[in-house]
Protein backbone atom coordinates (compact mmCIF):
# COMPACT_ATOMS: atom_id res chain seq x y z
CA UNK A 1 0.00 0.00 0.00
CA UNK A 2 1.03 3.56 -0.61
CA UNK A 3 0.04 5.40 2.58
CA UNK A 4 1.45 8.99 2.15
CA UNK A 5 4.19 10.62 4.44
CA UNK A 6 3.71 14.17 6.23
CA UNK A 7 7.71 14.57 7.13
CA UNK A 8 8.07 18.10 5.60
CA UNK A 9 11.53 18.41 6.47
CA UNK A 10 13.41 20.37 3.44
CA UNK A 11 15.85 18.24 1.26
CA UNK A 12 18.95 20.08 0.89
CA UNK A 13 21.29 17.30 -0.72
CA UNK A 14 21.70 13.92 -2.77
CA UNK A 15 23.74 12.92 0.14
CA UNK A 16 19.99 13.37 2.61
CA UNK A 17 18.62 10.80 -0.25
CA UNK A 18 20.96 8.30 0.08
CA UNK A 19 21.09 8.45 3.96
CA UNK A 20 17.29 8.33 4.15
CA UNK A 21 18.16 4.41 2.80
CA UNK A 22 20.93 3.99 5.49
CA UNK A 23 18.48 4.65 8.00
CA UNK A 24 16.17 1.59 6.67
CA UNK A 25 19.34 -1.16 8.10
CA UNK A 26 18.26 -3.04 11.36
CA UNK A 27 20.22 -5.24 13.28
CA UNK A 28 19.21 -8.60 12.12
CA UNK A 29 17.53 -9.26 15.74
CA UNK A 30 14.99 -6.68 14.15
CA UNK A 31 14.20 -7.86 11.00
CA UNK A 32 10.49 -8.03 10.66
CA UNK A 33 7.80 -9.67 8.22
CA UNK A 34 5.39 -7.13 6.06
CA UNK A 35 2.87 -9.03 4.01
CA UNK A 36 0.41 -7.23 2.07
CA UNK A 37 -2.37 -8.90 0.18
CA UNK A 38 -5.61 -7.32 -2.13
CA UNK A 39 -8.62 -8.58 -3.31
CA UNK A 40 -12.03 -8.66 -5.36
CA UNK A 41 -14.66 -7.68 -3.97
CA UNK A 42 -17.58 -8.23 -5.42
CA UNK A 43 -21.70 -8.94 -4.73
CA UNK A 44 -22.35 -11.82 -3.91
CA UNK A 45 -26.07 -12.49 -5.88
CA UNK A 46 -24.54 -11.14 -9.15
CA UNK A 47 -20.72 -11.08 -9.12
CA UNK A 48 -20.36 -7.83 -10.05
CA UNK A 49 -18.26 -4.88 -8.74
CA UNK A 50 -18.82 -2.68 -5.79
CA UNK A 51 -19.01 0.88 -5.82
CA UNK A 52 -17.63 3.56 -3.14
CA UNK A 53 -20.72 4.95 -2.10
CA UNK A 54 -24.15 3.73 -1.04
CA UNK A 55 -25.59 0.88 1.15
CA UNK A 56 -23.78 -2.53 0.26
CA UNK A 57 -20.23 -0.45 -0.84
CA UNK A 58 -17.04 0.04 -0.44
CA UNK A 59 -17.28 2.91 2.17
CA UNK A 60 -19.83 0.52 4.12
CA UNK A 61 -17.40 -1.98 4.37
CA UNK A 62 -14.38 0.84 5.72
CA UNK A 63 -17.13 2.13 7.95
CA UNK A 64 -18.15 -1.37 9.34
CA UNK A 65 -13.95 -2.20 10.19
CA UNK A 66 -13.39 1.10 11.52
CA UNK A 67 -16.43 0.05 14.18
CA UNK A 68 -15.15 -3.41 14.31
CA UNK A 69 -11.35 -3.01 14.80
CA UNK A 70 -11.52 0.77 16.24
CA UNK A 71 -8.90 1.65 13.67
CA UNK A 72 -7.89 5.47 13.00
CA UNK A 73 -9.42 6.29 9.76
CA UNK A 74 -7.58 7.60 6.76
CA UNK A 75 -9.96 10.55 5.09
CA UNK A 76 -9.34 12.28 1.81
CA UNK A 77 -11.68 14.88 1.07
CA UNK A 78 -14.14 13.66 3.56
CA UNK A 79 -14.17 9.87 2.05
CA UNK A 80 -12.78 7.21 4.46
CA UNK A 81 -10.07 5.68 2.01
CA UNK A 82 -8.40 3.46 4.37
CA UNK A 83 -8.02 2.46 8.08
CA UNK A 84 -4.24 2.69 10.51
CA UNK A 85 -3.55 0.24 13.69
CA UNK A 86 -2.30 3.61 15.52
CA UNK A 87 -0.25 0.90 17.75
CA UNK A 88 0.08 -2.59 15.86
CA UNK A 89 1.22 -0.76 12.38
CA UNK A 90 -1.02 -2.43 10.30
CA UNK A 91 -3.30 -0.91 7.65
CA UNK A 92 -6.50 -1.40 5.22
CA UNK A 93 -6.45 0.71 2.25
CA UNK A 94 -7.80 1.15 -1.43
CA UNK A 95 -6.50 -0.15 -4.43
CA UNK A 96 -7.73 2.31 -7.80
CA UNK A 97 -10.82 -0.32 -8.78
CA UNK A 98 -11.89 -0.78 -5.17
CA UNK A 99 -9.83 -4.10 -4.19
CA UNK A 100 -9.25 -3.95 -0.77
CA UNK A 101 -6.12 -4.35 0.55
CA UNK A 102 -4.89 -5.26 3.98
CA UNK A 103 -1.26 -3.87 4.39
CA UNK A 104 0.25 -6.05 7.60
CA UNK A 105 2.00 -5.20 10.47
CA UNK A 106 6.13 -5.80 10.66
CA UNK A 107 6.27 -9.17 12.74
CA UNK A 108 9.05 -11.61 14.04
CA UNK A 109 7.18 -14.90 12.44
CA UNK A 110 5.52 -16.31 9.38
CA UNK A 111 3.18 -17.56 11.91
CA UNK A 112 2.31 -14.00 13.19
CA UNK A 113 1.68 -13.42 9.55
CA UNK A 114 -0.69 -16.58 9.21
CA UNK A 115 -2.87 -15.30 12.38
CA UNK A 116 -3.30 -11.42 11.14
CA UNK A 117 -4.07 -12.41 7.94
CA UNK A 118 -6.88 -15.29 9.86
CA UNK A 119 -7.79 -12.89 12.07
CA UNK A 120 -8.19 -9.93 9.10
CA UNK A 121 -10.50 -12.53 7.04
CA UNK A 122 -12.55 -13.03 9.79
CA UNK A 123 -13.53 -9.70 10.66
CA UNK A 124 -13.53 -8.43 7.20
CA UNK A 125 -16.54 -11.09 6.15
CA UNK A 126 -18.45 -10.28 9.23
CA UNK A 127 -18.60 -6.50 7.94
CA UNK A 128 -19.64 -8.02 4.13
CA UNK A 129 -22.00 -10.45 4.86
CA UNK A 130 -24.88 -8.85 5.50
CA UNK A 131 -24.14 -6.48 3.38
CA UNK A 132 -24.24 -8.89 0.62
CA UNK A 133 -20.45 -8.37 -0.38
CA UNK A 134 -17.46 -11.51 -1.24
CA UNK A 135 -14.02 -11.28 -1.53
CA UNK A 136 -12.17 -13.08 -4.33
CA UNK A 137 -8.57 -14.50 -4.30
CA UNK A 138 -7.32 -14.31 -8.01
CA UNK A 139 -4.09 -12.24 -9.75
CA UNK A 140 -6.68 -10.62 -12.12
CA UNK A 141 -10.59 -10.22 -12.18
CA UNK A 142 -11.88 -12.97 -14.71
CA UNK A 143 -14.68 -11.47 -15.90
CA UNK A 144 -14.95 -7.43 -15.30
CA UNK A 145 -14.01 -5.09 -18.02
CA UNK A 146 -11.95 -1.83 -17.01
CA UNK A 147 -15.51 0.42 -18.05
CA UNK A 148 -17.44 -1.06 -15.20
CA UNK A 149 -15.17 -1.02 -12.32
CA UNK A 150 -15.67 1.68 -10.31
CA UNK A 151 -12.91 3.96 -9.48
CA UNK A 152 -12.32 5.06 -5.65
CA UNK A 153 -12.21 8.63 -4.60
CA UNK A 154 -8.00 9.07 -4.11
CA UNK A 155 -6.26 12.59 -5.64
CA UNK A 156 -3.58 10.07 -6.51
CA UNK A 157 -5.28 7.63 -8.68
CA UNK A 158 -7.17 10.27 -10.72
CA UNK A 159 -3.76 11.42 -11.56
CA UNK A 160 -2.03 7.84 -12.65
CA UNK A 161 -5.28 7.06 -14.56
CA UNK A 162 -4.66 10.62 -17.01
CA UNK A 163 -1.20 9.45 -17.23
CA UNK A 164 -0.65 5.76 -17.26
CA UNK A 165 -2.00 5.32 -21.14
CA UNK A 166 0.95 7.80 -22.07
CA UNK A 167 3.43 5.54 -21.47
CA UNK A 168 2.32 2.12 -21.89
CA UNK A 169 -0.66 0.01 -23.18
CA UNK A 170 -1.11 -1.60 -19.88
CA UNK A 171 -1.61 0.69 -17.12
CA UNK A 172 -4.63 0.61 -16.52
CA UNK A 173 -5.43 -3.20 -16.11
CA UNK A 174 -2.15 -3.17 -13.36
CA UNK A 175 -4.63 -0.22 -11.34
CA UNK A 176 -8.32 -1.51 -11.87
CA UNK A 177 -8.33 -5.31 -12.58
CA UNK A 178 -4.91 -6.76 -10.93
CA UNK A 179 -4.19 -7.71 -7.40
CA UNK A 180 -1.46 -9.26 -5.42
CA UNK A 181 0.22 -10.38 -2.80
CA UNK A 182 4.13 -9.15 -1.61
CA UNK A 183 6.30 -9.35 1.30
CA UNK A 184 8.34 -7.03 2.58
CA UNK A 185 11.65 -7.83 4.24
CA UNK A 186 14.75 -6.16 6.10
CA UNK A 187 18.39 -5.35 5.42
CA UNK A 188 21.27 -5.11 7.52
CA UNK A 189 23.52 -3.06 5.79
CA UNK A 190 24.20 -1.61 2.18
CA UNK A 191 26.23 -4.88 1.24
CA UNK A 192 23.30 -7.30 2.49
CA UNK A 193 20.53 -5.09 0.71
CA UNK A 194 22.52 -5.50 -2.39
CA UNK A 195 22.41 -9.14 -1.61
CA UNK A 196 19.26 -9.44 -1.45
CA UNK A 197 17.99 -7.41 -4.00
CA UNK A 198 19.97 -9.09 -6.73
CA UNK A 199 18.76 -12.63 -5.41
CA UNK A 200 15.73 -11.70 -5.00
CA UNK A 201 15.33 -9.87 -8.48
CA UNK A 202 16.78 -12.77 -9.99
CA UNK A 203 14.18 -15.18 -8.84
CA UNK A 204 11.31 -13.08 -9.26
CA UNK A 205 9.94 -14.59 -12.10
CA UNK A 206 10.30 -18.11 -10.00
CA UNK A 207 7.79 -16.41 -7.45
CA UNK A 208 5.49 -15.43 -10.36
CA UNK A 209 5.41 -18.78 -12.05
CA UNK A 210 4.76 -20.39 -8.32
CA UNK A 211 1.95 -17.91 -7.21
CA UNK A 212 0.73 -17.82 -11.14
CA UNK A 213 -3.26 -17.49 -10.84
CA UNK A 214 -4.27 -14.58 -14.02
CA UNK A 215 -5.02 -16.76 -17.00
CA UNK A 216 -8.87 -15.25 -17.68
CA UNK A 217 -9.85 -11.82 -18.90
CA UNK A 218 -13.35 -10.83 -19.56
CA UNK A 219 -14.56 -14.16 -19.47
CA UNK A 220 -12.03 -16.41 -21.65
CA UNK A 221 -8.90 -17.24 -20.98
CA UNK A 222 -6.08 -14.97 -22.43
CA UNK A 223 -3.13 -16.94 -23.27
CA UNK A 224 -1.67 -16.35 -19.93
CA UNK A 225 -0.55 -18.06 -16.82
CA UNK A 226 -0.05 -14.66 -14.75
CA UNK A 227 -1.72 -12.31 -17.11
CA UNK A 228 -0.84 -10.06 -14.16
CA UNK A 229 2.91 -10.12 -14.76
CA UNK A 230 2.58 -9.47 -18.67
CA UNK A 231 0.49 -6.20 -17.73
CA UNK A 232 3.51 -5.17 -15.71
CA UNK A 233 6.00 -5.47 -19.26
CA UNK A 234 3.49 -2.71 -20.81
CA UNK A 235 2.43 -0.24 -17.86
CA UNK A 236 5.89 1.78 -17.56
CA UNK A 237 9.03 1.51 -18.48
CA UNK A 238 10.32 4.37 -16.85
CA UNK A 239 9.04 2.51 -13.36
CA UNK A 240 9.23 -1.22 -13.80
CA UNK A 241 11.66 -4.14 -14.88
CA UNK A 242 14.30 -5.82 -13.71
CA UNK A 243 16.60 -3.23 -12.53
CA UNK A 244 19.81 -4.71 -14.89
CA UNK A 245 21.57 -1.87 -13.34
CA UNK A 246 21.65 -3.56 -9.74
CA UNK A 247 24.10 -6.09 -10.93
CA UNK A 248 26.79 -4.04 -11.88
CA UNK A 249 30.03 -2.90 -9.51
CA UNK A 250 29.09 -0.23 -7.87
CA UNK A 251 25.83 -1.04 -7.00
CA UNK A 252 24.45 0.67 -3.57
CA UNK A 253 22.28 3.12 -1.94
CA UNK A 254 23.94 6.13 -4.27
CA UNK A 255 22.51 4.06 -7.64
CA UNK A 256 19.02 3.28 -6.31
CA UNK A 257 18.87 7.29 -5.72
CA UNK A 258 20.24 8.02 -8.90
CA UNK A 259 17.77 5.50 -10.57
CA UNK A 260 14.61 7.17 -8.41
CA UNK A 261 15.50 10.50 -9.31
CA UNK A 262 15.41 9.98 -13.00
CA UNK A 263 11.94 8.68 -12.83
CA UNK A 264 9.31 10.84 -13.44
CA UNK A 265 6.87 11.84 -10.88
CA UNK A 266 3.37 11.47 -10.95
CA UNK A 267 2.42 14.28 -7.83
CA UNK A 268 3.26 16.54 -5.18
CA UNK A 269 1.55 16.42 -1.97
CA UNK A 270 0.83 19.28 -0.13
CA UNK A 271 -1.99 19.23 2.77
CA UNK A 272 -4.73 17.21 1.43
CA UNK A 273 -4.08 18.45 -1.93
CA UNK A 274 -2.84 16.12 -4.81
CA UNK A 275 -1.06 18.54 -7.31
CA UNK A 276 -0.45 16.69 -11.14
CA UNK A 277 3.07 16.99 -11.89
CA UNK A 278 3.07 14.09 -13.82
CA UNK A 279 6.24 13.16 -15.88
CA UNK A 280 8.28 15.95 -14.35
CA UNK A 281 11.14 15.84 -12.75
CA UNK A 282 12.24 15.25 -8.92
CA UNK A 283 15.49 16.68 -9.73
CA UNK A 284 13.90 20.03 -10.40
CA UNK A 285 11.40 19.71 -7.62
CA UNK A 286 15.01 19.66 -5.47
CA UNK A 287 16.05 23.14 -6.96
CA UNK A 288 12.80 24.58 -6.83
CA UNK A 289 12.11 24.92 -10.36
CA UNK A 290 8.97 22.91 -10.97
CA UNK A 291 6.12 25.22 -12.51
CA UNK A 292 3.48 23.88 -10.61
CA UNK A 293 5.18 24.97 -7.56
CA UNK A 294 7.79 27.68 -8.16
CA UNK A 295 10.31 28.04 -5.47
CA UNK A 296 8.79 25.13 -3.16
CA UNK A 297 11.78 22.78 -2.69
CA UNK A 298 11.30 18.79 -2.26
CA UNK A 299 10.39 17.31 1.45
CA UNK A 300 11.52 14.06 2.92
CA UNK A 301 7.55 13.30 2.12
CA UNK A 302 7.59 14.01 -1.24
CA UNK A 303 11.03 11.58 -1.48
CA UNK A 304 9.02 8.29 0.27
CA UNK A 305 5.72 9.26 -1.77
CA UNK A 306 7.94 9.79 -4.95
CA UNK A 307 9.44 6.17 -4.38
CA UNK A 308 6.17 4.83 -3.54
CA UNK A 309 5.51 5.48 -7.07
CA UNK A 310 8.25 3.65 -8.85
CA UNK A 311 7.07 -0.37 -9.58
CA UNK A 312 10.22 -2.61 -10.08
CA UNK A 313 10.31 -6.35 -9.31
CA UNK A 314 11.53 -5.33 -6.24
CA UNK A 315 11.32 -2.37 -4.66
CA UNK A 316 13.53 -0.56 -2.15
CA UNK A 317 12.92 1.72 0.46
CA UNK A 318 13.67 1.16 4.24
CA UNK A 319 12.88 -2.31 3.32
CA UNK A 320 12.63 -4.61 0.34
CA UNK A 321 9.17 -5.25 -1.09
CA UNK A 322 8.99 -8.33 -3.46
CA UNK A 323 6.99 -7.64 -6.03
CA UNK A 324 6.01 -10.45 -8.18
CA UNK A 325 3.30 -12.91 -6.93
CA UNK A 326 -0.44 -13.13 -8.04
CA UNK A 327 -3.07 -12.94 -5.53
CA UNK A 328 -4.48 -16.04 -4.86
CA UNK A 329 -6.70 -17.67 -2.31
CA UNK A 330 -6.45 -17.48 1.98
CA UNK A 331 -4.10 -20.60 2.66
CA UNK A 332 -1.39 -19.59 -0.48
CA UNK A 333 -0.76 -16.24 0.88
CA UNK A 334 1.65 -17.23 4.10
CA UNK A 335 3.88 -19.32 1.64
CA UNK A 336 4.82 -16.20 -0.33
CA UNK A 337 6.74 -14.34 2.92
CA UNK A 338 7.75 -18.27 3.59
CA UNK A 339 9.16 -18.56 0.64
CA UNK A 340 11.41 -15.22 1.13
CA UNK A 341 12.03 -15.34 4.60
CA UNK A 342 13.45 -18.96 3.85
CA UNK A 343 15.86 -17.62 1.01
CA UNK A 344 17.02 -14.05 2.24
CA UNK A 345 16.67 -14.28 6.41
CA UNK A 346 18.86 -17.40 6.47
CA UNK A 347 22.90 -16.61 5.91
CA UNK A 348 23.45 -20.12 4.43
CA UNK A 349 20.07 -20.07 2.14
CA UNK A 350 21.20 -16.67 0.63
CA UNK A 351 24.61 -18.04 0.08
CA UNK A 352 23.33 -20.48 -2.15
CA UNK A 353 20.86 -18.97 -3.62
CA UNK A 354 23.36 -15.69 -4.43
CA UNK A 355 25.89 -18.87 -5.55
CA UNK A 356 22.32 -20.28 -8.40
CA UNK A 357 21.95 -16.98 -9.78
CA UNK A 358 25.15 -15.15 -10.11
CA UNK A 359 26.52 -16.14 -13.20
CA UNK A 360 23.04 -15.31 -15.26
CA UNK A 361 23.18 -12.26 -17.69
CA UNK A 362 20.93 -9.33 -17.99
CA UNK A 363 19.79 -10.46 -21.08
CA UNK A 364 19.20 -14.27 -19.47
CA UNK A 365 17.30 -12.33 -16.69
CA UNK A 366 15.32 -10.36 -19.15
CA UNK A 367 14.62 -12.89 -21.12
CA UNK A 368 13.24 -15.28 -18.10
CA UNK A 369 11.26 -12.08 -16.56
CA UNK A 370 9.23 -12.45 -20.34
CA UNK A 371 8.76 -15.71 -20.80
CA UNK A 372 7.27 -16.75 -17.65
CA UNK A 373 4.02 -14.82 -17.62
CA UNK A 374 3.08 -17.22 -20.57
CA UNK A 375 5.50 -20.46 -20.09
CA UNK A 376 5.15 -20.56 -16.11
CA UNK A 377 7.34 -23.53 -14.76
CA UNK A 378 7.85 -24.34 -18.81
CA UNK A 379 10.17 -21.32 -19.17
CA UNK A 380 14.29 -22.25 -19.33
CA UNK A 381 17.28 -20.50 -17.98
CA UNK A 382 20.73 -21.81 -18.76
CA UNK A 383 18.96 -25.42 -19.92
CA UNK A 384 17.02 -25.61 -16.46
CA UNK A 385 13.58 -24.89 -16.41
CA UNK A 386 11.53 -22.73 -14.18
CA UNK A 387 10.21 -26.00 -12.10
CA UNK A 388 13.67 -27.23 -11.71
CA UNK A 389 14.39 -23.75 -10.49
CA UNK A 390 11.04 -23.85 -8.13
CA UNK A 391 11.93 -26.99 -6.59
CA UNK A 392 15.50 -25.97 -5.90
CA UNK A 393 14.26 -22.65 -4.27
CA UNK A 394 11.51 -23.93 -2.15
CA UNK A 395 14.01 -26.42 -0.58
CA UNK A 396 16.27 -23.66 0.05
CA UNK A 397 13.63 -21.94 1.64
CA UNK A 398 12.54 -25.12 3.96
CA UNK A 399 15.92 -25.67 5.07
CA UNK A 400 16.64 -21.56 5.74
CA UNK A 401 13.18 -21.81 7.69
CA UNK A 402 13.93 -24.81 9.62
CA UNK A 403 17.41 -23.70 10.66
CA UNK A 404 15.32 -20.16 12.03
CA UNK A 405 13.58 -22.51 14.41
CA UNK A 406 10.89 -19.79 15.00
CA UNK A 407 8.05 -22.74 16.81
CA UNK A 408 4.38 -21.85 16.96
CA UNK A 409 2.51 -23.57 19.94
CA UNK A 410 2.56 -26.76 18.71
CA UNK A 411 6.86 -26.87 17.62
CA UNK A 412 6.47 -26.80 14.19
CA UNK A 413 8.82 -24.43 12.60
CA UNK A 414 7.55 -21.74 9.53
CA UNK A 415 8.18 -24.55 6.75
CA UNK A 416 4.72 -25.84 6.63
CA UNK A 417 3.47 -22.84 5.22
CA UNK A 418 5.52 -23.47 1.77
CA UNK A 419 2.85 -26.52 1.70
CA UNK A 420 0.73 -25.36 -0.99
CA UNK A 421 3.38 -24.17 -3.37
CA UNK A 422 4.99 -27.78 -2.91
CA UNK A 423 2.33 -29.31 -3.87
CA UNK A 424 2.08 -27.32 -7.05
CA UNK A 425 5.43 -27.67 -7.42
CA UNK A 426 5.20 -31.80 -7.10
CA UNK A 427 2.43 -31.67 -9.56
CA UNK A 428 4.32 -29.55 -12.38
CA UNK A 429 1.18 -27.37 -12.79
CA UNK A 430 0.69 -23.82 -11.77
CA UNK A 431 -2.22 -22.35 -9.78
CA UNK A 432 -3.71 -20.81 -13.45
CA UNK A 433 -3.07 -24.38 -15.02
CA UNK A 434 -5.38 -25.72 -12.28
CA UNK A 435 -7.68 -22.83 -12.89
CA UNK A 436 -7.73 -23.89 -16.81
CA UNK A 437 -8.43 -27.27 -16.29
CA UNK A 438 -11.54 -26.31 -14.27
CA UNK A 439 -12.81 -24.16 -16.95
CA UNK A 440 -12.16 -26.70 -19.40
CA UNK A 441 -13.93 -29.31 -17.63
CA UNK A 442 -16.42 -28.99 -14.62
CA UNK A 443 -16.99 -25.28 -14.93
CA UNK A 444 -17.69 -25.84 -18.58
CA UNK A 445 -16.55 -22.79 -20.52
CA UNK A 446 -17.56 -20.67 -17.35
CA UNK A 447 -15.49 -19.00 -14.73
CA UNK A 448 -18.52 -17.81 -12.53
CA UNK A 449 -17.36 -20.48 -10.28
CA UNK A 450 -14.53 -19.30 -9.43
CA UNK A 451 -16.64 -16.49 -7.39
CA UNK A 452 -17.03 -19.71 -5.04
CA UNK A 453 -13.93 -22.17 -5.12
CA UNK A 454 -11.78 -19.21 -4.75
CA UNK A 455 -13.55 -16.66 -2.60
CA UNK A 456 -12.04 -15.74 0.83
Amino acid sequence: MARDQTDMTPIESRDELVAWFEAGAKPKSQFRIGTEHEKFVFRTEDLRPVPYDGRRSIRALLEGMQHLLGWQPIIEQDNVIGLFDVPGGGAISLEPGGQFELSGAAVETVHQTCSELMAHLAQVKEIARPLGIGFLGLGMTPNWSRAEIPSMPKGRYRIMTAYMPKVGGHGLDMMYRTCTVQTNLDYSSEADMVKKLRVALALQPVATALFANSPFTQGRPNGFLSFRSEIWRDTDPDRTGMLPWAFEAGMGFERYVDYALGVPMYFVKRGERYIDVAGQSFRDLMQGRLPALPNQRATISDWANHLSTIFPEVRLKHYLEMRGADGGPWRRLPALPAYWVGILYDDAALDEAWILIKNWSAEERQKLRDDVPKLGFAAVIRQQNVLELARATISLAKRGLARRRRLDSAGQDESRYLQPIEEYAARGITPAEELLAKFNGPWSGSVAPAFKEYAY
